[in-house]
């Protein structure tokens, strides 16, 4: 903290004025998220420019609301042109101070449109009643929110108006722009939420068992896959130099070598790791663990990292972004962005470039070595055989055998 006071003016304008007692509270959030130098002294200036605003207007720092912050953004982009982060550093500020309890809570803001308490109260409804993953109400909320919108635009949603006719009319409609997969989830989601609304009494008509049923045939295409000397190219394209390659050689290790999906490396903590029994805690769909053995290589990255690379911050997380604040990655999308920008360097195209990829690839060639797909569902955590049913497809020598003659055909 010492060097991001160095600067005389500095230090006098945040030693005075409203502001003077929590400014140094941030300055040491600043170093513990590991922001470099430049990027905290144009932190702490910003906050001496509101700390000297606030001094002018006769502001304590209790009378920091939504409205004064306002206030003090007109007048600085007044005087200053503005940036791209003053608004998340006001933000990352204000959370400090409620955190410390420095600042009292205040009331909820008022919804943004007249729909989106009702999408609160739905996600309330799938977490707390229903014990749904964060993905899956992640996944549902758009399609609610796209229905509330089509069919009631910026007025209050009135439910008891609803009609079968409405519903169908609806997916008929988004249907014909998504794929049978998303048209499906689209279906369930809608499902869930008519079923939601007669559960609080805002409709007596069942609309749940209206919607119809997407075509989605379960084996209808090949599960997309990687070879094996594809995978070695992505492994080489990870530069094991720098902490960001050996980070990132660590987690394709995860994907190649385990068949993880992103979100459950995004989920992995210190703690997961049992280095003397030489396993590994998943915890995966439905808050389901299982224990899974770590293999040699996938170790010695791991502890690679930890020892060379992995910041000293306050999360558990095994993984840590590269750039300030020093936190997990915030969901499973990082995860697969770093896959499809490996796979673009390594020149592979793919039609598919998500995390999945080297799930699908390890059943794949686990297959081809003479697994069963018993061993292969273990090794996934799939809850039924029939999940891991689809990767016998891609045994085409052994599907040979069982081909019938087709007397159309040339042998």
């Amino acid at each position: 903290m010492t060097k991001l006071f160095s600067v005389t003016d500095l230090s006098q304008n945040m030693s005075n004025g409203p502001l003077g007692y929590f400014i140094p509270s941030y300055a040491d959030f600043l170093c513990q998220q590991g922001y470099s130098e430049n990027s905290a002294h144009l932190q702490l200036r910003f906050l001496s420019d509101m700390n000297q605003w606030l001094q002018q207007q006769q502001l304590q720092a209790t009378d920091l609301s939504e409205n004064t912050i306002h206030q003090y953004m007109r007048s600085r982009h007044q005087r200053f042109r503005p940036r791209r982060d003053d608004a998340a550093i006001l933000s990352r500020f204000v959370c400090l101070l409620h955190a410390q309890g420095l600042l009292p809570n205040e009331d909820p803001r008022p919804p943004d449109n007249p729909h989106q308490q009702i999408e609160n109260d739905f996600a309330r409804y799938l977490s707390e009643e229903r014990g749904l993953a964060v993905a899956t109400r992640t996944n549902y909320l758009p399609f609610i929110r796209r229905f509330l919108s089509t069919q009631f635009g910026d007025n209050p949603a009135r439910f008891g108006d609803l009609k079968a006719d409405d519903v169908i009319r609806f997916i008929r409609h988004q249907a014909a722009h998504l794929s049978p997969k998303y048209a499906g989830l689209m279906g369930t989601a809608l499902r869930s939420f008519f079923r939601y609304l007669r559960h609080q009494g805002d409709i007596i008509t069942d609309l749940a068992s209206c919607i119809p049923t997407i075509a989605n045939w379960q084996y209808s295409a090949l599960p997309k896959f990687l070879q094996p000397d594809q995978v070695q190219l992505v492994l080489k394209q990870c530069d094991r130099r720098t902490a960001k390659g050996r980070r990132d050689y660590a987690i394709f290790l995860l994907l190649a070598r385990l068949g993880l999906r992103a979100c459950e490396i995004v989920s992995l903590t210190l703690d997961d790791i049992h280095w003397q029994a030489g396993e590994i805690r998943i915890v995966g769909k439905g808050n389901r663990s299982a224990m899974l053995p770590l293999p040699a290589d996938v170790g010695r990255a791991i502890a690679v990292y930890l020892r060379k690379d992995r910041p000293i911050c306050s999360t558990r997380r095994v993984f840590i972004r590269m750039r300030a604040p020093l936190r997990g990655f915030a969901n499973s999308e990082a995860i697969s962005t770093i896959v499809a920008r490996a796979l673009k360097k390594a020149g592979i195209d793919s039609p598919y470039t998500g995390a999945h990829l080297f799930r699908h690839t390890l059943a794949t060639q686990m297959l081809r070595q003479g697994a069963a797909l018993s061993d292969i569902a273990l090794i996934l955590r799939h809850s039924s055989i029939n999940t891991t049913a689809i990767y016998a497809k891609v045994d085409l020598t052994a599907l040979e055998a069982l081909a019938q003659p087709w007397s159309g055909g040339v042998k």
